[in-house]
């Protein structure tokens, strides 16, 4: 029996089907890659002395709940979360460049100006609920 019109997949199907499967690709590669930003951030935090620490694992909760888009990595050896591809967001330790405080700062990709001058930094020493309420209003700001 000779193989008809009919038989099988059309090419149309076909190329779908590649499309998915590059499709599937790419999401098991994007998330074995979230993965390791977040193993690699969760490590910076580990390495933190306690008060930087505690900072640093309450931005990050902050981050990862209320920006889940955001990707986590690192940035310079500190915790930074990036939306396509580029950092948004990140943490500074003040252990690490030697301050008397830490820093959560926007790069260039945040959505935060506010007329002709805003700033892009902010020197951390503690938490508290207006502190959470700021940062998260911040980073959706910065998300939009």
């Amino acid at each position: 029996m000779s193989p008809s019109k009919n038989d099988g997949f059309s090419a149309q199907e076909k190329a779908a089907m590649r499309e998915r499967a590059k499709e599937l690709k790419a999401q098991a590669k994007a998330a074995q890659q979230r993965e390791v930003g977040e193993a690699d951030v969760q490590a910076k935090i580990a390495e933190m002395n306690d008060t930087d620490r505690r900072l640093a694992e309450h931005v990050h909760r902050v981050v990862s709940t209320h920006a889940p888009e955001l990707w986590p990595r690192t940035w310079y050896g500190m915790p930074a979360y990036a939306k396509n591809g580029k950092v948004l967001c990140f943490f500074q330790s003040g252990q690490k460049f030697e301050s008397r405080y830490c820093t959560v700062g926007f790069s260039d990709t945040a959505q935060l100006d506010d007329g002709a001058l805003w700033p892009t930094s902010f020197a951390l020493v503690d938490w508290n609920d207006a502190v959470e309420a700021r940062i998260v209003a911040l980073i959706r700001q910065a998300i939009q």
